[in-house]
This record gives C-alpha cells, sequence and structure tokens, in this order.
C-alpha cells in the first residue's frame, strides 16, 4: 500500500470510528477545521494529560496556568508578530492553487536530500562492509554537485527571507524549475507577504470597538504571566511555567487532515534560566523531550532531530523533533532557546519592570527561556498513523486494529456478556461498576462476540473481558490482549491491578 492509499484509508478510518469529523460537515464542513468524536476526545483527552503529568506532576519546580484566549493588542506588536508573522504566498494562474513559497523551496531541497540518499544506499549495496560514508559523501561528484545545490538554495532562501525581497524568491523559484503539483506549470504569480494572525473586534459598539487577535501561539499568555507565577509560587530560578490550549493561523495552505490547521491546540512549556546558561537546559530539554515520545514505547527510527539553520529573530538554538508521518519526517515539537527577548519586549512595552533577583548572584536580570512546544494535534496524527495496523490472521481473515499506546488508547477495557441473557449481563454490569472509577471501559453487548472484538481493535481498546457462564460459577473471565489476541481466564478481583499494569509507560 502506498502512503497516499494508507494516508485515505487513516482519514476514513478517523471518521468511521469516531475519532474525527470534518467540522460543520451538514454544511459541506469548513477548510481545514476539524471537530474531534468520541472516541477522539478520549485520546485528545490521554496525550493531554500523559504530557501534563511528566511536564508538571514529575517537575518540582515546573507549574501551570491557563490564560485567556483574548490579549492586549499590544502584546503581539511586543513578541513581533503584527510586524513579522508573515509567510511568503505564491499562486499558480493555471491551476489557481496558493502556495507557501518557502515551503516549494525547502520540498525541492527535501528532493534533492532523497537523491543523496540513494546515493549512498547504492553505494552501500556495492561495497557491501567495507563502505565508509563519510568518505562516500564527501567525495562523489555526483553527491557534491547535489550537495552544493542544496546548499544554495539554502543559502538564497533564507537570505532573501532575513531581508525580506520577494521578488527574489520567486526569481529561486523559477530557477530551480518547481512547477505547481496540480497543473505541472511554472505559471507563478509574485511572491508576496501574508500575516498568519485572525483579528477581530472587541467593544459593545462598531464605533467603540477596537481590534484584537485571536492568540497565534500560547506563549505569550506565559510570558505576561510571568511576574505573577513567580511571586505567588515564590519560584527560583531555573523553573518552568507550563500550558496548553487552542491557538489560531490563518495558514496560506493548511493540509494534510489535522497537520496543519488554523485552529490547533498547543502543549508548551517556558523554562526560565539564569543568562548563559540556556545552551545547557536547551540540550537538556531535547533529550528530556525525546525520551517522553520513546516513553510510548514508538520506535525510535520514527524520530529524529533537526537543527534550525535559519533562526526565527527570538532564537540562538532551535531544533525539531521530528516524527515520520505517511507524508515523511516533518515537526512534531520545536526546543527553542529564546534568549531574553520575550519578558525583555514586554518589559519595554509595558513599562514594567519585569526581571529576576537572583540571591546566589546578589543581582537582578531578566531571564533567559528555553521553550518545549508541541502540538497536540499533530501528536494525535501521530500516534494515530503509528498505530494503524492491517493484519491477515491464520485463519485467512483480516483486521484493522490501533495499537495505540495503552496509557492513551481511548477506551481501557470492554466489559463483553458472551450473550445477552442467562444472567451474564447482569454480571458483566457489576464488573463494569467495579472497574468505571479507575478505568474508562465500556459495556457492550449487541453482536457477536467477535464482531465486538473487532469493533474494539479497530478503536484500540487494550483489553477486553468477557463475561461467559464459568464466570457465574468461578468468578473467573477472559481477558483478551488487543495485540496478540490471547486469551486468558482471570479472576475478577484481579482485573484492576491487571489494567493497571497494562498502562503503565515505559521507562527510558
Amino acid at each position: 500500500m502506498n502512503q497516499d492509499d494508507f494516508f485515505k484509508k487513516l482519514t476514513g478510518h478517523a471518521k468511521e470510528y469516531g475519532f474525527v469529523f470534518p467540522s460543520s460537515e451538514i454544511y459541506d464542513g469548513l477548510s481545514a477545521v476539524y471537530d474531534y468524536g468520541q472516541n477522539g476526545v478520549e485520546l485528545k483527552n490521554n496525550i493531554r494529560n500523559y504530557w501534563w503529568k511528566a511536564m508538571v506532576q514529575h517537575h518540582e519546580n515546573i507549574v501551570g496556568i491557563d490564560a485567556a484566549i483574548f490579549m492586549h493588542p499590544t502584546t503581539w506588536k511586543a513578541s513581533g508578530h503584527v510586524d513579522a508573522f508573515n509567510d511568503p504566498l505564491v499562486d499558480n494562474k493555471d491551476s489557481k492553487k496558493r502556495y507557501r513559497a518557502d515551503v516549494l523551496v525547502e520540498e525541492h531541497v527535501s528532493k534533492l536530500e532523497d537523491k543523496i540518499a540513494k546515493e549512498v544506499e547504492k553505494a552501500r549495496k556495492r561495497f557491501g562492509e567495507s563502505f565508509n560514508e563519510q568518505q562516500f559523501v564527501t567525495t562523489n561528484a555526483r553527491v557534491l554537485e547535489i550537495s552544493q545545490q542544496i546548499e544554495d538554495a539554502k543559502r538564497r532562501l533564507y537570505g532573501s527571507m532575513e531581508s525580506g525581497d520577494m521578488a527574489a524568491i520567486k526569481q529561486l523559484i523559477e530557477d530551480l524549475g518547481i512547477v505547481c503539483p496540480i497543473s505541472g506549470t511554472r505559471n507563478w504569480t509574485d511572491v508576496r507577504q501574508f500575516n498568519l494572525m485572525f483579528s477581530t473586534q472587541m467593544g459593545s459598539t462598531a464605533e467603540g470597538a477596537s481590534e484584537i487577535y485571536l492568540r497565534p501561539e500560547t506563549a505569550q499568555g506565559i510570558f505576561v504571566n510571568y511576574l505573577n507565577v513567580q511571586k505567588t509560587g515564590r519560584m527560583k530560578i531555573p523553573f518552568g511555567i507550563a500550558q496548553t490550549g487552542k491557538a489560531f493561523r490563518n495558514e496560506i495552505v493548511a493540509r494534510q487532515f489535522i497537520f496543519r490547521m488554523r485552529e490547533f491546540e498547543q502543549m508548551e512549556m517556558q523554562f526560565f534560566v539564569r543568562p548563559g546558561e540556556e545552551l545547557e537546559w536547551f540540550e537538556y530539554w531535547k533529550q528530556q523531550r525525546l525520551r517522553w515520545h520513546l516513553s510510548l514505547g514508538i520506535p525510535a527510527s520514527k524520530y529524529r532531530f533537526h537543527d534550525h539553520e535559519k533562526l526565527a529573530h527570538y532564537a540562538n538554538a532551535a531544533a525539531d523533533i521530528e516524527f515520520e508521518f505517511p507524508f515523511g519526517f516533518k515537526e512534531l515539537e520545536g526546543i527553542h532557546s529564546r534568549t531574553d527577548f520575550d519578558l525583555g519586549a514586554h518589559q519595554k512595552y509595558s513599562g514594567k519592570k519585569i526581571q529576576y533577583f537572583d540571591p546566589e548572584l546578589n543581582q537582578s536580570y531578566v531571564p533567559y527561556v528555553v521553550e518545549t512546544s508541541i502540538g497536540l494535534d499533530r501528536m494525535f496524527l501521530a500516534m494515530l498513523s503509528n498505530a494503524y495496523t492491517e493484519e491477515k490472521l491464520e485463519d485467512g481473515s483480516e483486521r484493522v486494529v490501533l495499537k495505540l499506546p495503552p496509557v492513551l488508547a481511548p477506551v481501557k477495557a470492554a466489559i463483553l456478556p458472551l450473550v445477552a441473557k442467562d444472567g451474564l449481563p447482569e454480571k458483566a454490569r457489576e464488573i463494569m461498576e467495579a472497574l468505571k472509577y479507575d478505568f474508562y471501559c465500556q459495556y457492550e453487548e449487541k453482536d457477536s462476540i467477535g464482531k465486538r472484538y473487532r469493533r474494539h481493535d479497530a478503536i484500540g481498546t487494550p483489553l477486553c473481558i468477557t463475561v461467559d457462564h464459568q464466570t457465574l460459577e468461578d468468578n473467573t473471565v477472559t481477558l483478551r490482549d488487543r495485540d496478540t489476541m490471547l486469551q486468558e481466564r482471570i479472576d475478577i478481583a484481579a482485573l484492576g491491578s491487571l489494567i493497571g499494569q497494562k498502562l503503565k509507560p515505559l521507562r527510558v
């Protein structure tokens, strides 16, 4: 199955089994806006809670807040979003499709990098164990030629982005021979800047209303509350403030299902440190965040670091944790050393002193910040795409199973009476009543037991508990494992501890 077919199946499965629906679908939907269904909201909540526990509950020096979506408009002037939160926009005149110009170039560069990878793989097969990859990539004429093309394209793109030279970006697109994926032509409009913030009006009358913005990120809510949290929490540097919440960006190209949306949710933590120590903490949080991902049992080969060559105006170091989505390795989480830009800018624009008195150094300073920022919706998509599995069984039948990490699964256990009579439903209800306060369980008696197993495989339920006639005799049930499909008889009294054991994350 190719990746396009896989992705179509994944999005179809997400809708069919109550994970993700197109928003306002009865009115033909709204572009790049989605609703989470009954199973999707549970998976989303579980991801958010797993992050919150790891970030706040497991760290004594990190606390959480929930800042408002609406903020004073000067906030976004201070942060640079009013003047600098732009993407370069370009249209193809034949297909009428709109693209981010920098993404077109970066995708072209990715194709060149894939060419190098193929050359390396061919050489590896040819030379076997004696192959020296470092020597090959630094001496092979073809690889060196492609590498030079990559460097030239990056230099021109990032230089033009830095200077705001839109004409130079268009010229680069033309020089690289980039074509529209839809029309196949090179008939491009001029490149122009496009601000990504949504604006709205706040006020009781049109005349008295003032323009404000829907927040494009959650970080600024943390920065403007730095003094409140630091003082009321008596926080000592280094310390962090975490937050989850909605953000809004009027994306030029919103695509790839829930990967890039106009309304999305972030999970961010800003870690305040002494100036001069930020790069050590930057490396620390890079490793900590990767460990968090690996604790879910996803293979390490699915993740990689990508260090930024072009840094944002506020950063002195930045890296992404990329995940291998069905459409390739893409950013899942960002770790950024933001220096003192944000607190310094808010100090300047507000006129309020935003500093920390360090008793060990006996001096005051504006703290530096290391940020970890992960998209909750992207994490949801990463878990869903990694979990979706089509299996052919020994009897020739097939099943679709979501092999979600048990700790994230929407339903932890399904309680299933073998038949809907003979006192089995009543006994199953007793078990449901005993377990539901500790675990999210579902009771189901409709259809054959085999069909019920398949339904719960498809939504990722780790365990199915079947109540049969033997249960009435000896108080045991059949416990079925989602991934192995193995079944064993278990005493009802042991169910709670067994489910709890199944839900423990890996320690890495």
